[in-house]
């Protein structure tokens, strides 16, 4: 195993817009970023991808092909950087691989991210470790969220309750009090249902700065039918994704006829809603708010959170770190903490049994 504290972390997210890659250099609890790449997705990989999410005839043989399209595009990332950098990859410790989640299902003990980490190893000659979640998951876990101990290392604060605020395709939080132990859980939807309408009726991936939300009006019947699903009234332990959240659940809910953005906008104040009511329910001793995941860029959606509470509420750029950069460092530091062995699952937040060492190791 390499002693080096070179490690590259991979993170595909449930938006299914890329795939960001980024260098860090670890060095005992300091991270330093030395590169980021993001690798937006061409739309017929995104097809494929989102094809993947139902099941289908031959379904197995096209993730596998998808998997190594995957595998391929993160090689050249990743070779990208090194050589820009021009850094041997003998000097990298090992490559923290999420891949592309495709079937993620809690309640039958597994999740299903494509992504040919065997063919990664291959082609950057670098360590891969991959498959994170279902460790957790067989120990009696949700899989999901992976990173509230990674936040307890580096965004805590001896004097502050802090919520760090994950916006991606789907909106999660970590808890992160002075005294009590850790809480992480889904809150709901994020961009995934804002992407899955404008996709489907203006042909866009997203809604730039929430431009199109903003310039419709709040349907509060439909807020309210919205609202009724099971899994907001769940207690943490829990964790969704876009088998639960998707078009067909959105047109499930729509009973006569909307204006196209009068939607859009009830779907930005779901999101926010559901994520102030899960802070004010299972973290009211919360101080401040730090955002973080592509949702920070939405800033209708933004003001919309911060209309809802009177916390102080910012982006993970006042803790050092940009909002886009910090799920894929964190899978780069639960990669090290699999390469040496050690406990990188949070027992208080997946529900799981206990400690486990999260992560397969595919050698260079």
């Amino acid at each position: 195993m390499s002693s080096s504290s070179l490690l590259f972390g991979v993170m595909s997210g449930t938006s299914i817009d890329g795939i960001d890659i980024i260098l860090i250099d670890k060095i005992n609890m300091k991270i330093k970023v030395l590169d980021f790449l993001h690798l937006p997705y061409e739309s017929q990989i995104k097809n494929k991808i989102l094809a993947l999410h139902i099941p289908s005839h031959n379904d197995l043989e096209a993730s596998i092909q998808t998997s190594k399209i995957h595998a391929k595009i993160t090689a050249s990332g990743i070779n990208q950087i090194l050589k820009k950098l021009n850094i041997k990859t003998s000097l990298v410790k090992a490559i923290g691989y999420h891949g592309q989640t495709i079937r993620h299902k809690p309640d039958m003990q597994y999740s299903i991210q494509i992504g040919d980490a065997h063919l990664l190893a291959e082609l950057t000659k670098i360590s891969v470790v991959s498959d994170f979640r279902n460790r957790d998951l067989v120990a009696g876990g949700q899989g999901a969220p992976l990173v509230p101990t990674f936040h307890q290392d580096i965004f805590s604060s001896k004097n502050k309750n802090r919520v760090i605020l994950n916006i991606g395709g789907i909106s999660n939080i970590t808890f992160l009090p002075t005294q009590d132990s850790i809480l992480g859980f889904d809150c709901g939807p994020g961009n995934i249902l804002l992407d899955h309408w404008i996709k489907e009726h203006k042909n866009l991936n997203y809604d730039t700065a929430g431009k199109w939300a903003r310039s419709g009006t709040l349907i509060k019947e439909l807020l309210t039918s919205f609202l009724k699903e099971d899994f907001f009234k769940k207690i943490p332990p829990k964790s969704t994704g876009r088998d639960l959240f998707n078009l067909e659940w959105i047109n499930r809910h729509i009973k006569k006829e909307y204006s196209l953005e009068d939607i859009q906008n009830t779907l930005v104040e779901l999101t926010a809603i559901s994520i102030i009511n899960s802070i004010n329910k299972f973290c009211p001793k919360t101080d401040e708010i730090y955002i973080c995941g592509g949702g920070s860029q939405n800033l209708y959606l933004l003001e919309r959170i911060k209309s809802l509470s009177a916390l102080d509420i910012k982006t993970t750029n006042n803790l050092n770190i940009p909002p886009q950069q910090v799920e894929s460092i964190a899978f780069a530091w639960l990669a090290d903490k699999t390469m040496q062995k050690q406990f990188n699952n949070t027992p208080s937040v997946t529900g799981a049994h206990g400690p486990r060492i999260l992560g397969t190791v595919h050698f260079s």
